[in-house]
């Protein structure tokens, strides 16, 4: 699940799509539902990729929308860049390839390639991967490899990284690492055992019951507070009260209501926070 990214993956496949001036089929469909009338429109699945033609030069649009579980919803138009007119002509043999212009060389001097594995056998597997995909693949840009294993790939405990100067060195460091051997041009080292760090993850829509934390107000009067404090803050902005909510009381507003399950969550989560801080658990980070 995606959380705050839901609908990254849409955009970045139509922003690819906008680049390459195709339109890619739609997957996990062998034939369209018989559900849908699809002869009253003009709304068709892509069974099969295909040139993305527009008629008199008119720019390329697409729509995406997100709809999820967890209350988002969003829909976004993207259209093509218009073309830079002074851009010189750099394509090689794959004229006409979007990535054919791009530099294969380095830009400012060395990027930094960043590796990890569970173990540092899995980090030399790693290595050994890119490695071989690069002995596959050559002239791939050194930066879009960087950049791919810095903001793409968790960092496990097990490190590598080496600095990215020339195709030579680069691949010598590269195979030295995926066979284990230390070589000057990596530094490797594994994450140092301590405590571990603490995130507080809470739900969102959809986890609410009537009467939920109405045990806590009763037992905790940390909870209790922090509740009052949050309903202190909604009443200006609401004619309920959040901790009747919480409490399951017969005159407290329905959670049939979006905005009465939204501010009691948030009111319950911030409260939950609140008695977990109070025995010691202090978290590095809360998200929901």
């Amino acid at each position: 699940h995606t959380q705050a990214a839901a609908g990254v993956a849409g955009v970045i496949k139509m922003v690819e799509a906008l680049r390459h001036r195709s339109l890619p089929r739609t997957l996990h469909v062998d034939a369209p539902t018989p559900q849908v009338d699809w002869s009253a429109g003009t709304v068709r699945l892509l069974t099969e990729a295909r040139p993305w033609d527009t008629p008199g030069g008119r720019p390329r649009r697409a729509a995406v929308s997100a709809f999820g579980i967890s209350g988002t919803n969003a829909h976004l138009v993207l259209e093509e860049a218009p073309e830079d007119a002074g851009t010189p002509d750099t394509a090689g043999p794959d004229e006409g390839t979007p990535s054919s212009a791009r530099p294969t060389g380095l830009v400012g001097g060395a990027v930094p390639w960043p590796l990890s594995g569970r173990t540092a056998t899995a980090l030399h597997a790693q290595a050994a991967r890119l490695t071989s995909y690069l002995d596959d693949h050559p002239g791939t840009s050194p930066l879009d490899v960087g950049a791919s294993l810095a903001l793409s790939r968790g960092a496990l405990d097990h490190r590598a990284v080496l600095l990215a100067t020339d195709a030579e060195t680069t691949h010598t460091a590269l195979t030295a690492l995926g066979e284990g051997v230390p070589t000057a041009d990596a530094v490797t080292g594994a994450v140092l055992p301590g405590a571990p760090r603490v995130v507080f993850v809470f739900p969102g829509q959809g986890s609410q019951w009537l009467g939920m934390g109405a045990g806590l107000w009763e037992s905790s009067p940390v909870f209790r507070e922090r509740l009052a404090e949050c309903d202190a803050a909604l009443s200006a902005l609401v004619d309920w009260s959040v901790t009747d909510v919480v409490r399951g009381l017969p005159s407290a507003a329905s959670l049939d209501d979006v905005v009465v399950v939204q501010a009691s969550l948030w009111a319950v989560m911030v409260s939950l926070a609140a008695v977990w801080r109070s025995v010691g658990v202090e978290p590095g980070a809360v998200i929901g």
